[in-house]
């Protein structure tokens, strides 16, 4: 099912033996546009930290009870390696974390998740040489905060057009699927969607987003409601709109 990332921050996230905190934003990788971490304020019980849960750490969300169970102890969270969100989060600090948790790591391989397997199946980290995997991880990291890319520009072909309002995340494999865009930049505006695969450029320095496309086709586009399931025929007609092909 495809759900809003605002909608699920405040989730509780609750490891064996206990709550670790709430659901504060996400990172996601701008390469393969996935998340990778659910950022957790652990306020409540490690004073003024903020840990990073990888989404392999993911098991049963009790969508109801706005409740996200992960495959960890509280003592686990708690001797992870330490993160400063006010840097940005390096390679080699996810390497330290992946071989903390024995994940695999996510870089290096084919398919969003290296090896392209899911938890369940993933070859541990501690053995790069069988899975394939480098040995010294690369300096570049990827990962962009959900909380810092909302309010980027949306560029038009001939301007202006709006801004980044929200992502929509598929609560099956945790992939965004589609940035939600807040056009009131020109009136009259509206909520539309864009497929993450539509964006022709990212300026990250500048907080701009640029599409091959103009002003008024996005302003055209299906109007998109956050307050209703976003629901299969939508997604079919929005493709459909933009000549695009849905392929999932």
């Amino acid at each position: 099912m495809l759900r809003n990332a605002t909608d699920l921050q405040g989730y509780t996230i609750h490891a064996t033996y206990g709550d670790i905190g709430h659901v504060e934003q996400f990172y996601f990788d701008d390469e393969h546009w996935t998340v990778r971490y659910l950022v957790a304020d652990a306020g409540n019980w490690l004073t003024g930290r903020r840990v990073l849960i990888s989404k392999y750490s993911i098991g049963e969300v009790k969508w109801d009870e706005r409740k996200i169970f992960v495959k960890l102890t509280r003592e686990q969270v708690e001797n992870a390696p330490g993160v400063e969100l006010h840097r940005p989060v390096t390679r080699q600090y996810e390497a330290s974390l992946y071989d903390y948790y024995d994940y695999p790591y996510y870089w290096g391989g084919a398919g969003i998740d290296g090896m392209g397997v899911y938890p369940g199946t993933l070859v541990s980290a501690a053995e790069p040489a069988v899975a394939g995997v480098p040995e010294t991880p690369p300096e570049d990291s990827h990962l962009q905060s959900t909380r810092d890319v909302t309010g980027f520009h949306i560029e038009a072909t001939d301007g202006e057009i709006g801004h980044i309002e929200d992502f929509i995340i598929d609560d099956d494999d945790w992939t965004i699927r589609y940035v939600e865009v807040d056009t009131r930049n020109w009136w009259p505006g509206k909520k539309v969607l864009l497929a993450p695969r539509w964006i022709q450029h990212i300026d990250w320095q500048e907080g701009k987003v640029s599409v091959n496309l103009l002003r008024e086709i996005i302003q055209n586009a299906p109007e998109y409601d956050p307050a209703v399931p976003l629901t299969r025929p939508y997604e079919v007609s929005l493709f459909d709109y933009y000549g695009r092909y849905l392929d999932n």
